[in-house]
């Protein structure tokens, strides 16, 4: 052991930075993990056949399929119609929405990425409450949480299931079957709907309320007409090189012919007389324009949602995706207007709405975007790996007559694994390939669908579990853990760990959490002499159910800016719910995993 001692306090040094970097936020978590990836390998405590084998994993390999099956269920519009049916089923009253939209996102969730689900249901939800004279507040964080309940209840159910299953596969275990969670998942399934129909309910807010997204950006005092006079010189000059808001903070959203008739084609776009130039910018800035004698401001009008919907455009909110490229880059860096024909005109960020200086905000995940976008081009918004939209659109070109094929692909995948007919990896295999033959998604929208930052998180930390067993990190971890809890007996080393998984995984990723203290629960099963089952579901549960932060899973994160909530609304809400949890894990993994 003190041979290995440097090597150990160089794993815990690493596992310490991977911490403060996965919290920091500042480099991109798939960036951090690769970091310690080449720390590891650089340092020769892994060799390259160690450090890459994250990347040949099963889990990793199942999790890529995953996303893509998913994506094709989406792409024949599947997911769609079970929304619009439920949507008119829920119209009844409130209580029965809720109830219906957490039971079929949490049954969806148990099958398919349930970013995908809640992504699909964060609009309807929007327009429903709307019907329902409802907050959509109270609406969508019970979504969010039934999509982790659900989650937990399948081997595919969430990525932090087949990663667990894999480690403990390549520790000689006999790993898990498609429905082993299912008995503790529906008991947190059943304890979630009782919690939420009686406390929960209550405690949340009813942030966002019914109004036009014009009103929820604060937007009456930020746009503007201006009329360009004759004597303008900018006239017969073409849009795109125009001098009229040159070092102004100000946009020209929209340009309208002396009829009121939109211009639809900016980049050919030649400024005439008496045109009127719809501008977004402060009071401050638009007086900068008052002394010019070529341009004629409007008097301000009340801006409705409508006034937009002039000509071949629209406004949609838009919500920065997690793991988006867009996280942590400047607006000016991005320009959406090139990517999508999109204009931003203001910005919800951790609960403050901006609407000045907008091209150097820097973008988190969950931050609301109102965008003034081309008609034709919503549809690429909405299918963006970077983007979920809050907006209710009609996509013209889901492939419905592919829906059966799509939903047999997932149910055939489902069924191999579960009667053990074939491994999940080769099921899930088999069913990515059969789903583009059959032209559910094409090659590259198959390509698209899978979030290359998750894969390469895991490329990077599977590696550093190896590590800590390899050194003896993890031995010496699970013996100061066991020193303090072994005298309790086996069910208070379950719950410690089921507490400390719980609360790692709002500081860092879920799949971060798990592959970190898998190796650990391993260990410590070992050092106590029991089956090391029951530590690792407590450890998988308790990753993919955080409840208490919006950026400790990914369903959160995405309802946190259309929800309007604000960060103490998940720790007030989730809070209780986290400590029921761990309540119900301590004693019920232990009736269906015993040590």
């Amino acid at each position: 052991m003190l041979g290995l001692a440097p090597e150990i306090l160089f794993v815990y040094a690493l596992i310490l930075l991977a911490i403060i970097l996965f919290v920091n936020k500042r480099i991109s978590f798939d960036v951090t993990s690769l970091i310690l990836l080449a720390i590891l390998m650089v340092s020769g405590i892994l060799t390259p056949k160690e450090g890459l084998s994250g990347f040949s994993n099963p889990a990793t390999v199942t999790i890529a399929c995953m996303f893509i099956l998913s994506e094709g269920l989406r792409r024949t519009g599947a997911l769609d119609i079970v929304g619009d049916y439920f949507f008119k089923l829920s119209k009844l009253n409130y209580r029965l929405a809720m109830f219906i939209i957490m039971l079929v996102v949490g049954v969806i969730s148990a099958f398919i990425n349930n970013t995908a689900a809640v992504a699909i249901f964060i609009p309807v939800i929007i327009s429903l409450s709307k019907d329902l004279g409802k907050s959509a507040s109270k609406l969508l964080m019970p979504m969010s949480f039934a999509a982790m309940f659900g989650g937990v209840c399948t081997l595919i159910g969430t990525s932090t299931n087949l990663l667990v299953d894999s480690i403990a596969t390549d520790n000689g275990l006999a790993g898990f079957g498609m429905f082993d969670f299912a008995p503790v998942g529906i008991i947190f399934f059943i304890a979630g709907f009782v919690y939420l129909f009686t406390i929960g309910i209550n405690l949340i807010p009813e942030r966002r309320k019914d109004e036009s997204l014009t009103d929820i950006f604060q937007m009456q005092s930020y746009l503007t007409d201006v009329v360009l006079q004759p004597n303008s010189p900018f006239v017969n000059t073409p849009l795109h090189n125009t001098k009229l808001i040159q070092d102004l903070d100000l946009d020209i959203v929209e340009v309208f012919d002396e009829n009121g008739n939109s211009k639809p084609d900016r980049h050919n776009i030649k400024l005439q007389q008496k045109d009127t130039l719809r501008i977004r910018g402060s009071v401050k800035e638009l007086n900068k324009l008052l002394n010019r004698e070529d341009v004629l401001i409007k008097p301000n009008k009340n801006w409705e949602d409508k006034d937009f919907e002039i000509g071949n455009a629209q406004l949609v909110e838009a919500v920065v995706a997690p793991e988006s490229s867009f996280e942590g880059k400047k607006l000016k860096h991005i320009d959406l207007y090139h990517q999508y024909e999109a204009i931003v005109l203001a910005i919800r960020q951790k609960g403050k709405i901006q609407q000045e200086h907008l091209p150097d905000i820097r973008l988190q995940s969950g931050t609301s975007l109102l965008l003034y976008a081309k008609k034709e081009r919503v549809n690429d918004i909405k299918t963006a790996e970077e983007f979920v939209l809050a907006t209710e659109i009609k996509v013209p070109d889901f492939h419905e007559e592919k829906i059966p094929a799509a939903v047999g692909i997932i149910l055939g995948v489902v069924g191999f694994a579960a009667f053990g007919i074939l491994p999940i990896v080769a099921s899930a295999i088999c069913g990515v390939i059969i789903m583009v033959l059959t032209g559910c998604l094409s090659n590259e929208e198959a390509y698209q669908s899978i979030n290359w930052k998750v894969i390469f998180l895991l490329g990077g930390v599977l590696p550093l579990g190896i590590a800590m067993q390899k050194t003896g990190a993890a031995q010496l971890m699970v013996d100061g853990m066991i020193s303090n809890f072994e005298s309790l007996g086996p069910t208070a080393v379950l719950s410690a760990f089921f507490f400390l998984s719980m609360m790692l995984t709002n500081l860092i990723s879920n799949q971060a959490t798990a592959a970190l203290l898998a190796p650990i629960a391993i260990e410590a099963s070992s050092t106590i002499n029991v089956s090391a089952d029951p530590l690792l579901v407590a450890v998988t549960m308790a990753a993919s159910l955080s409840f208490m932060s919006p950026i400790g899973y990914q369903t959160n994160t995405m309802i946190f800016g259309p929800g309007q909530y604000k960060f103490i609304d998940f720790v007030k809400v989730g809070t209780p719910l986290n400590i029921l949890f761990w309540i119900i894990g301590t004693f019920a993994i232990p009736l269906f995993w015993p040590f």
